[in-house]
């Protein structure tokens, strides 16, 4: 069996950075039209280039998304967009709609074409008519559960994509009409607003301003939620099914996700494949995964069709750890230069996390900026150096534990 590919998120070039450090084997992201993330921060054509050379030095691919589903009045820029980054040697297009497709091969003939989810591929005859198109790779719906996968593999030779981490869409496929409802952005053209995250309750005609909660059981009333998916303990059978790539979502989500997710998936594809008769899913590479911001972990439609315990009835994220800086330089002396991203207090506890699953804890005796002045805390945006008795790298993530 060949190790399947780890693909994972790039919403900007500091995530880009960051998931090539902590072990992608290729990212995924998109310039600034038609992609179905528009509101993340995206690439320019100068920073696209920017990016598949700074990728491809580092042995990495890099897959730009152009899946939307473009209206007759956005095929002219379209036409326009891809010319402009048809010189950019990207190792694929991640397409959804057929005219997308087509004008892709009219513009770049040699550029290979993956299949997005978006076309919500559920068996095994609509993948086969793919391949007969010449696509390379289907990313599957994440409705297909794994005895599908496993039949698309054994009769089809094209390359399969599989989500194992992330958000899950309450509509299917991702073809959602929601957002275009309620705030006039459309999810099928990158601008969704996520209404099925929002918190919901009744108003009865006759008195208005008293709110009455939606209630599916005595938790709550979201009604539209589901818990995030995470298909760790299953990678043994995720492998079995002959899936090429496995993705992670979350191209809008922060550094420390992107780095905390990618660096225990890494692990535990590494740890497989070196011996395969021993592996198991070791119980702190699930800690690792609940200390990042989430609401609560499924195995999606992967086991079968979800049960009710698979939806979350109540708002909030569940968040024990948090983000607080990034190493940005280390010093001839040894010391790091650490940028803050959250505020940090002097006497905290931070923990310090590379590529490696090993977390190194530090206790801020004194805090100096970078400026070489003490202080008791230090802010957003500022730089501190930091001494510590173990070594570092660049792109290292900072993270406190919450106060309870």
């Amino acid at each position: 069996m060949k190790k399947p590919e780890l693909l994972a998120p790039a919403g900007n070039m500091e995530k880009l950075r960051i998931a090539i450090h902590y072990g992608a084997d290729a990212v995924y992201l998109g310039g600034k039209s038609f992609g179905l993330r528009n509101l993340a921060d995206n690439f320019s054509a100068a920073e696209l280039r920017e990016a598949v050379n700074y990728a491809h030095e580092r042995k990495v691919k890099v897959y730009l998304t152009v899946n939307a589903y473009p209206d007759n009045d956005d095929i002219a820029d379209l036409y326009r967009y891809l010319e402009e980054v048809r010189a950019i040697p990207f190792d694929a297009y991640i397409a959804a709609d057929p005219g997308v497709i087509e004008i892709i091969r009219e513009i770049s003939p040699e550029r290979d074409i993956h299949l997005s989810t978006q076309a919500n591929t559920t068996n095994w005859k609509s993948a086969l008519f793919w391949e007969k198109q010449g696509v390379r790779r289907i990313n599957l719906a994440r409705e297909m559960p794994r005895e599908g996968m496993h039949q698309v593999r054994q009769r089809t030779a094209i390359e399969l994509e599989a989500f194992v981490h992330g958000a899950m869409c309450i509509s299917y496929s991702g073809r959602c009409l929601l957002s275009s409802v309620m705030s006039g952005r459309d999810a099928n053209r990158g601008e969704c607003s996520q209404p099925c995250r929002w918190n919901y309750a009744l108003v009865e005609e006759t008195r208005p301003g008293e709110y009455f909660p939606v209630f599916e059981d005595q938790n709550g009333s979201f009604i539209f939620n589901s818990k995030d998916l995470c298909l760790l303990p299953y990678l043994p059978e995720l492998i079995a099914c002959g899936v090429n790539s496995l993705k992670i979502e979350g191209r809008m989500k922060g550094i420390y996700y992107v780095a905390s997710v990618v660096r225990v998936y890494r692990e535990a594809l590494d740890r497989y494949f070196a011996d395969p008769e021993t592996y198991c899913c070791k119980p702190e590479w699930q800690e690792e995964l609940c200390k990042i911001s989430h609401r609560g972990y499924t195995t999606g439609f992967f086991l079968g069709p979800p049960k009710d315990i698979d939806h979350q009835y109540h708002s909030s994220y569940i968040r024990n750890h948090e983000f607080v800086g990034i190493v940005e330089e280390l010093l001839p002396d040894g010391a790091i230069i650490v940028g803050v991203r959250n505020r940090i207090n002097r006497g905290d506890t931070l923990e310090f996390i590379g590529p490696s699953l090993s977390a190194n804890a530090h206790v801020l005796e004194e805090i100096i900026t970078a400026g070489g002045e003490k202080a008791e805390a230090a802010n957003p945006n500022q730089r501190i150096i930091v001494k510590t008795s173990f070594s570092a790298e660049k792109y290292d993530l900072v993270r406190r534990e919450k106060s309870p």
